[in-house]
């Protein structure tokens, strides 16, 4: 049964007044209803990967009938989440930063009132399963519950020794680099079950003996393919402008730097081709490098649009770019693209489970001129784009339905309400 949309902001008030449960196995109801409270410190409902992934899976859990609560920053957009009940922690009247990564401010001030929200949701609602997404949910998931009994399962969307280093916190990378090692080996062991979004997360905490491999589920994420239109294509005729896109936020680790040189080296060769970047983010830490590259101006920066309008913006486009060099993790950007039946030019690292030349373009390493050369192979074989776009759809829709990942995710919870 499909419930209406609720936001609560954190307070004495706002939660119902049911008496806390006993040991979780008490707590349970006759039926198969669960009461799962999402962990999400991070905004919510946001348009990037980590809060897209919280949402998607919240909406396709409620729609199978559970009862789904998220506690979350008081950050987020003013969209819809469907039949899901979101818990908000107090304002941080000096905070409005919604880009990914770290903060102290986050750390030492957002994470202890999640903590708090969190608590006060327990205490109110019998939940059955506490989901805890990134390092930073599952802290504040097992501070909040550390007397309750109540089963945690961890999502692990990527690995800090790969990511933290890119945001330094003030402290030398090789510092950050180490400790988010540190914390790889470490916090995983927190929970009683880790659903990992990739095959190479799981190889991390397994070969190196970090979870066993019975407490680990490969869940990767989904997509709205019901949204996309991918028999959609722009005009390709010799005098129309070919456009080249790329959607995301613009922390250091997306690549962006290695887009523009890229997209450079190619404009060298075509002068009828256009990037366009869709983001949220400040532009304006790149704007010396295309102006030094000379692509200023063949460059147009959209504003990311709500997700319901961004696949008519990929319709637009002749080629897709993913030029994230490394990602443990599957970039949400590049299922999307994928939806839409673009073509799709990506570093091989951070494209899992795809193959060269048939739903991608992919190129090993991390080299702008081999990146830039593919947007070109593309652009100057229209049908082989074109078949490329269409083995990237039949492979989204193969692989990448959140129906079907929700069910997964039930069985996860079942394993840890009634182990074996």
């Amino acid at each position: 049964m499909r419930r209406s949309t609720r936001d609560e902001t954190d307070g004495p008030d706002r939660l119902s007044a049911e008496p806390p449960a006993g040991p979780w196995r008490a707590a349970r109801r006759a039926d198969s209803c669960l009461r799962i409270a999402m962990v999400a410190a991070c905004p919510f409902p946001f348009g990037r990967g980590t809060p897209i992934r919280i949402q998607r899976q919240a909406e396709a859990l409620a729609a199978r009938g559970h009862e789904v609560h998220v506690a979350t920053y008081s950050l987020g957009t003013a969209e819809p989440v469907a039949g899901v009940t979101v818990h908000r922690a107090p304002r941080l009247p000096f905070y409005r930063t919604t880009s990914p990564g770290p903060t102290w401010q986050k750390l030492l001030a957002l994470d202890p009132m999640l903590v708090a929200t969190l608590f006060r949701l327990l205490r109110a609602r019998r939940i059955d399963v506490i989901h805890a997404h990134h390092y930073e949910g599952l802290l504040v998931a097992r501070a909040a519950r550390a007397f309750a009994g109540i089963p945690l399962v961890y999502d692990a969307h990527t690995m800090l020794g790969s990511e933290l280093g890119f945001f330094r916190l003030g402290l030398p990378r090789r510092l950050t680099v180490a400790v988010g090692g540190h914390l790889d080996r470490r916090l995983p062991k927190l929970a009683d079950h880790v659903i990992s979004v990739t095959e190479t997360i799981r190889d991390h905490l397994v070969t190196g003996g970090v979870v066993p491999d019975a407490r680990i589920s490969v869940i990767g994420n989904g997509v709205e393919l019901e949204q996309f239109r991918a028999d959609v294509q722009p005009p390709w005729a010799a005098d129309a402008p070919k456009r080249v896109v790329f959607t995301g936020n613009l922390a250091p680790y997306q690549g962006v730097d290695v887009l523009l040189e890229a997209f450079a080296a190619a404009s060298r060769q075509r002068k009828d081709i256009r990037l366009q970047i869709v983001t949220d983010s400040d532009f304006s830490s790149y704007e010396p490098s295309a102006r030094r590259l000379g692509i200023r101006d063949l460059i147009e920066i959209v504003p990311a649009p709500a997700f319901a309008d961004l696949p008519a913006l990929l319709e637009t486009a002749h080629v897709a770019a993913n030029p994230r060099v490394e990602a443990d993790g599957v970039p949400v950007k590049l299922l999307n693209y994928m939806a839409a039946g673009k073509p799709i030019v990506s570093f091989a690292g951070s494209a899992p489970g795809l193959t060269h030349g048939h739903a991608a373009w992919l190129i090993a390493g991390g080299d702008p001129e081999a990146f830039g050369q593919g947007i070109l192979e593309l652009l100057e074989d229209r049908e082989r784009a074109l078949a490329m776009g269409r083995h990237a759809r039949r492979f989204v829709e193969e692989h990448y339905r959140w129906p079907a990942l929700a069910e997964r995710i039930e069985r996860v919870y079942q394993g840890v309400l009634e182990p074996a």
